[in-house]
């Protein structure tokens, strides 16, 4: 018969769940950017090639307006 012994702390239990919230909160952040973005080219593609002459964007360069912040260009 197996017998497994630890010596998990409650201090090292504490740190483990931080590292865990953390990550969690990380992760929800980033899918809140995500779906930002998202939102903000559904918004963009539904005007008229009017009101994107208007803004100054061409249709075809919404996806990179809305993620210009991202490239190097």
């Amino acid at each position: 018969m197996a017998n497994i012994t630890t010596n998990i702390t409650a201090a090292s239990q504490d740190g483990v769940w931080k590292r865990f919230i953390a990550a969690l909160e990380r992760g929800i952040n980033a899918q809140a950017r995500v779906q930002s973005r998202r939102d903000q080219i559904e918004a963009l593609e539904a005007k008229s090639n009017a009101e994107l002459d208007r803004m100054g964007i061409r249709r075809d360069q919404i996806a990179y307006h809305v993620f210009k912040d991202l490239f190097y260009a």
